[in-house]
C-alpha cells in the first residue's frame, strides 16, 4: 500500500501563498464552531522520522488561538506510565470538550515502535489493535473528532533529510543512533505501519496518508483534512441535535413502566438466613484482615495491581465495609476515592475519563465507592444522560474492564443488597442519630421512591456486565456483619486466585 504512494505530489510556490492563507484562516474560523458545539478535537501525526511533523504541526496551529489547543510530544513510556495499561496516559491527555488536542506520536508507537523494537510482546501488540479501535470509537460516539495523519517519505529521501540535518548545527542533534538503526529497518516499519492503517483505518477515525517530500503540498492537505472533518462533525452535530429535539417522548425502556410486572434478578436474591452474631463475626474478620494484608505486600512485589468496586442502595453499608476492608491495610499501598456528580474538568470530557485518572499502578489496589456504573444507573434513571448513551455505556465498561483484565489486573465488584423495609429502618436510625443525620439526605428519600426502577436497572447491569475477567458479587447486607465478611473473604480469594 504505502509503496504504491504518489510522492512526487508537490505544490509550486506562488499557488501555495494564494490558497494557504486562505485555509489557515478558515481553520481559525471553523475553532470558534469546535468551542460553541463543544466538540472535542484529536489530531494524530504519525509517520517516519525527518517526515516533517514538527514543521507540520506548527504550521497547522500558528493561526489557532492557543488557548484551546494543546500539542503532546510522545515519547517512551516512564517508570509511572508503564506501571499501568499503555492507554492510561493517553486518557489522561484527552482534550475537553471545544478543545484541540495535537499528538506529535501517540498510542500506534504500541503497535510500531514497541513492535519492531520487540519492546512489547507479540500478544500485547496484537490486543493493542483491539484497545485502540474500541479507544477511538468511544471517544467518536462521545462526539470527539479523531483525524489521524500518516506523514511518509522515501527511505532515500529520509537518509537525504537525515544528512542535511547533520550538517546544520541547529538541527544536526535531533538525527539520533536509533534514528539510523530505525532506518535500516525502513522495511519492518514499514509492514508495520501498513499492517496498523489496515487494522485501525476506521468510518469514525480513518488515516490520512500525506505524502511530505513537498513540505507546502504537506502543509495544504493536513490543513484541507482538518478543515473538512470539523465542518462534517459540526454539521453531524447539528442534525443530532435537530432529531433529539424532534424525537418524541419514548415509553420507558426495559420494562420500567409502572405496569411491568417483571421479575428481576436482584428480587430473587434470598436475604433471610445470611446473618452472623457479633462473636461470630469477631471470630472471622482478624483472620481475613490479616490474610489481605499478605496479600497487600505479595501484590507488591509481585506488581500486581487490583481495584474493588462498591456499589449499592443508600445506606447499603458501603462505608463501614470498606473501612474494615482497609483497617489493617498499610495506606501507602491503597487509595479509596469516592466518586459523586462529576464537576469541573470531570464533566467536559467522555465519563470514563475521571475513571482511568484513578486506576491504580501495578502493585496497588484501588477501591472506588461508587463507579462508572452510574452511568447505567443514576444518569439513566434521572435522565443525566440520552438513552443511546447509556444502553451504549454496557458494552463500553465491558470492554473497559477487558483492557485491564487483560493488562493483569485483578477486578472485584460488590453490589450491597438490602431490602426496602431494612433501608427504611436506617433512614429512620440515621434522622434520629445525632452523629449520623448528615448522611440522610433529601436525595436518598427521592431515590427510595424510585426503588423499582433502581431495582431494573441494577438487575440490568449486573446480567449485562458480569463477565468471567470482571464478576459481580452481590452481598447481602441486611446484616452488616455478614457483609463485611463476605466482602473480605471475596477479595482475598480473587488475590489468593491472581497470586
Amino acid at each position: 500500500m504505502l509503496d504504491k504512494i504518489d510522492l512526487d505530489q508537490e505544490m509550486d510556490k506562488q499557488k501555495f501563498h494564494e490558497s494557504f492563507p486562505k485555509l489557515q484562516f478558515e481553520l481559525g474560523t471553523l475553532q470558534r464552531q469546535v468551542v460553541d458545539n463543544k466538540i472535542p478535537v484529536l489530531i494524530v501525526f504519525e509517520g517516519w522520522e525527518a517526515a516533517g511533523k514538527g514543521t507540520t504541526i506548527g504550521t497547522l496551529v500558528r493561526r489557532l488561538d492557543p488557548r484551546g489547543v494543546q500539542v503532546h510530544h510522545v515519547k517512551a513510556p516512564n517508570e509511572e506510565e508503564a506501571l499501568r495499561p499503555f492507554l492510561w496516559r493517553f486518557w489522561l491527555r484527552l482534550p475537553a470538550r471545544g478543545d484541540i488536542a495535537i499528538f506529535d506520536r501517540s498510542w500506534y508507537g504500541r503497535v510500531l515502535v514497541e513492535r519492531v523494537d520487540k519492546l512489547a510482546k507479540r500478544r500485547e501488540w496484537s490486543a493493542a489493535y483491539d484497545e485502540i479501535n474500541e479507544f477511538e470509537r468511544q471517544l467518536s460516539d462521545d462526539g470527539a473528532v479523531i483525524i489521524k495523519f500518516w506523514l511518509h517519505i522515501s527511505k532515500k529521501e529520509q537518509k537525504q533529510r537525515f544528512n542535511r540535518f547533520l550538517k546544520d548545527p541547529f538541527r544536526g542533534w535531533k538525527i539520533t543512533k536509533t534514528d539510523w538503526r530505525h532506518h535500516k529497518r525502513y522495511g519492518e516499519f514499514l509492514e508495520a505501519a501498513e499492517d496498523m492503517m489496515k487494522k485501525t483505518s476506521t468510518p469514525h477515525a480513518p488515516w490520512t496518508i500525506v505524502e511530505s517530500h513537498d513540505k507546502r503540498f504537506s502543509a495544504c492537505k493536513v490543513v484541507r483534512t482538518v478543515i473538512d472533518a470539523i465542518k462534517s462533525a459540526v454539521a453531524k452535530r447539528a442534525k443530532k441535535a435537530a432529531r433529539l429535539q424532534a424525537k418524541p417522548q419514548a415509553a420507558a425502556p426495559d420494562g420500567e413502566g409502572s405496569g411491568s410486572q417483571k421479575p428481576t434478578l436482584l428480587s430473587k436474591i434470598e436475604l433471610k438466613g445470611k446473618t452472623l452474631t457479633k462473636e461470630q463475626y469477631s471470630a472471622k474478620v482478624d483472620d481475613l484482615q490479616e490474610k489481605l494484608v499478605e496479600y497487600e505486600y505479595r501484590m507488591y512485589q509481585k506488581r500486581l495491581p487490583a481495584i474493588v468496586l462498591y456499589e449499592g442502595w443508600d445506606a447499603a453499608g458501603k462505608g463501614g465495609n470498606i473501612k474494615r476492608l482497609v483497617e489493617k491495610l498499610d495506606p501507602r499501598g491503597y487509595s479509596v476515592i469516592p466518586i459523586a456528580a462529576p464537576k469541573g474538568d470531570e464533566a467536559v470530557r467522555h465519563y470514563l475519563w475521571r475513571f482511568w485518572r484513578h486506576l491504580p499502578k501495578a502493585g496497588h489496589l484501588t477501591i472506588f465507592d461508587r463507579t462508572w456504573y452510574g452511568r447505567v444507573m443514576v444518569e439513566r434513571i434521572e435522565g443525566f444522560c440520552a438513552e443511546e448513551d447509556w444502553r451504549r455505556a454496557y458494552d463500553e465498561i465491558n470492554e473497559f474492564e477487558r483492557q485491564l483484565a487483560g493488562f493483569g489486573m485483578v477486578i472485584v465488584k460488590f453490589w450491597i443488597h438490602i431490602d426496602a423495609d431494612e433501608q427504611l429502618r436506617r433512614f429512620k436510625e440515621r434522622e434520629s442519630t445525632d452523629f449520623k443525620r448528615w448522611k440522610l439526605t433529601d436525595e436518598d428519600w427521592r431515590n427510595r421512591e424510585k426503588w423499582p426502577l433502581y431495582e431494573r436497572a441494577v438487575s440490568d447491569l449486573i446480567e449485562k456486565t458480569g463477565t468471567r475477567d470482571a464478576p459481580w458479587t452481590v452481598i447481602e447486607g441486611n446484616c452488616k456483619y455478614w457483609a463485611r465478611i463476605k466482602a473480605l473473604d471475596t477479595l482475598c480469594n480473587a488475590l489468593k486466585s491472581k497470586l
